[in-house]
């Protein structure tokens, strides 16, 4: 029997989704996205945050150039219709789906890796990873959203520069540029991405939800839209939890939040 290409495990109310391909740097191909999608969606429904990671010494090399190949030369036959790319449809299912995902970085973290990443929440590094956009010298573009979600995180220059010449950014450069929010020493960064999805899960679902759907919508809107959108939800009628945890706030027993610092 073959090894599944994404694992999978519930960790209380937490999935732990991981890329299984390591002999291949975990790179994607077609059955990879099918599984990652079911995995994906089983999360939803069983887990109140989840982690995604890499298995062996990379996160993620990016696309199986191999399966790009023989779709080029017509040895993978084309679909009958057009339709939406399935790397599109799966990464969204993560960046604006019902629950946040921490991403755990190491090795290498390129070209769809690198758009993989972007697609989580929050993202931290150890301090092996590397970060590029190999395409320009593949011959290639890219194509799992990196256009949206990688250009809106680092900037056009940057990404203008990581596709032309080919740099790869180190661990320190990819927290100056925005790429992660944490670095940790090497072999850590799965132990960091489970402390932060464990604090996250403290959040009410609620919250979490509008944290990760409604923020990244307002970004796109005007200045007077987003103030409009914000009200809406602000204004939303607050279930029975939200309650609660004001009036542990106002009854002075709220935890403090300098206690739950990550």
């Amino acid at each position: 029997m073959n090894e599944p290409l994404i694992t999978y495990e519930l960790d209380g109310n937490i999935a732990l989704i991981g890329l299984n391909r390591p002999d291949k740097r975990n790179a994607i191909n077609d059955p990879l996205i099918d599984e990652l999608r079911a995995a994906v969606l089983r999360a939803h429904e069983e887990a109140d945050v989840a982690v995604l990671f890499g298995h062996g010494s990379n996160f993620c090399a990016g696309l199986d150039l191999a399966e790009a190949l023989a779709r080029a030369t017509g040895q993978i036959k084309p679909p009958r219709k057009r339709r939406r790319h399935n790397w599109h449809e799966v990464f969204d299912l993560i960046a604006r789906g019902p629950i946040p995902f921490v991403a755990a970085l190491h090795g290498a973290v390129v070209g769809g890796g690198l758009e993989l990443a972007t697609a989580a929440h929050l993202r931290v590094c150890d301090e092996t990873a590397t970060f590029g956009l190999p395409e320009g010298q593949r011959g290639i573009f890219v194509g799992g959203g990196g256009t949206v979600r990688i250009q809106r995180v680092v900037g056009t220059s940057v990404m203008m520069d990581m596709m032309l010449t080919g740099r790869l950014l180190t661990a320190a450069e990819g927290l100056q540029e925005h790429v992660v929010r944490y670095v940790v020493p090497a072999g850590e960064a799965l132990q960091k991405a489970g402390e932060l999805a464990a604090r996250v899960a403290k959040n009410s679902v609620e919250t979490n939800w509008m944290i990760i759907n409604v923020l990244p919508r307002i970004h796109d809107m005007s200045h007077d839209d987003g103030l409009f959108v914000e009200q809406l939800n602000s204004a939303r009628a607050r279930p029975p939890e939200a309650e609660a945890r004001l009036r542990e706030f106002v009854d002075g027993k709220a935890r403090r939040l300098q206690d739950n610092q990550a």
